[in-house]
């Protein structure tokens, strides 16, 4: 059963909605101690699973699929759930880390696609049937192609919706003419206005994490600044992060420095946040490259936790 299970994680496959939950349904079905729930709804009322493990003090949170097409970061979010519990349950070392001893002093929330609808226009295009399909055709230059769309449901780019340097950037957005919802770069009405970004706002409000990663892709670099702003520790973690995998650390730039996650952890809360861009290539990068990626990722998703 457990050559099943790991045989599941590794196969080549394009991981859509209905993939996610099989292999968040295994995980949940194998693993008495993962606890899964859900964070809240997407536009199109899909639930947005939430694995939840260990319950100690420390709490670290990992976040994947902000973006559409890189949904190849919830399938290395999903293999790094599917080794911890394994080594946790078999009392082994892993990635550096002993995880039984980890879940005693940490827990882990683990959000594994923040944007399930986007991930279903990137993948399989536009329903018919979709209540928003004229407007976001429309938005999408009444093209059916939409292997490069980044936004949630209606247009609305998850990692420009939080609260950080939100009203300079409605002055980038008019200046660049992305004033309105589109496949990329729209950071919606208002700070939190997708439920998707609103939901995940709530659960940091909520459990107050000690730091967050946060998965997308491309690159091999890590953010953990916003500005000038950094959280105490940030850059020792970065570091030891960067030493780990191989990746460079760098600063954000352009339209990157507004909105995302990071910089609303960082600006608002304080709270240590790093933005790590997996893997190297074009977006969408293909499923051919997740063995590798995830060979130079591991040791970081695993060390990250005791670094906090």
């Amino acid at each position: 059963m457990q050559s099943e299970q790991n045989h599941l994680f590794d196969q080549p496959c394009i991981l859509d909605y209905n993939a996610l939950m099989a292999r968040v349904n295994a995980l949940e079905n194998r693993y008495s101690f993962l606890r899964v729930g859900c964070l809240g709804t997407s536009v199109l009322g899909r639930s947005i699973p939430l694995l939840t493990l260990g319950n100690g003090t420390r709490k670290a949170l990992y976040v994947a699929t902000h973006h559409g097409m890189e949904w190849i970061t919830s399938a290395l979010l999903l293999r790094f759930v599917n080794d911890l519990c394994t080594a946790s349950e078999r009392q082994t070392q892993i990635g550096g880390a002993m995880p039984h001893w980890m879940l005693e002093s940490h827990t882990l929330y683990i959000v594994p696609m923040l944007n399930p609808d986007g991930a279903e226009y990137q993948i399989h295009g536009l329903a018919p049937e979709n209540p928003l399909y004229e407007r976001v055709l429309k938005m999408n230059g009444n093209s059916e192609d939409f292997s490069h769309w980044q936004a949630n449901a209606r247009g609305v780019d998850l990692n420009h919706n939080y609260d950080a340097g939100f009203a300079e950037y409605k002055q980038i957005e008019i200046e660049n003419g992305t004033d309105s919802g589109s496949p990329t770069k729209f950071s919606g009405e208002s700070p939190e206005s997708e439920p998707e970004t609103a939901a995940l706002a709530n659960l940091i409000r909520t459990c107050e994490p000690s730091g967050v990663m946060t998965l997308h892709t491309q690159g091999e670099e890590i953010f953990y600044q916003s500005g000038d702003q950094t959280p105490p520790r940030a850059e020792k973690i970065a570091q030891q992060l960067a030493s780990v995998s191989g990746y460079r650390l760098s600063c954000a730039t352009g339209t990157a420095a507004f909105g995302g996650l990071t910089d609303w952890c960082v600006q608002s809360l304080g709270i240590p946040s790093f933005t790590v861009e997996c893997g190297f290539g074009k977006n969408p990068l293909p499923y051919t490259q997740f063995s590798s990626i995830y060979c130079r990722l591991r040791r970081m998703l695993f060390l990250f936790p005791m670094l906090l």
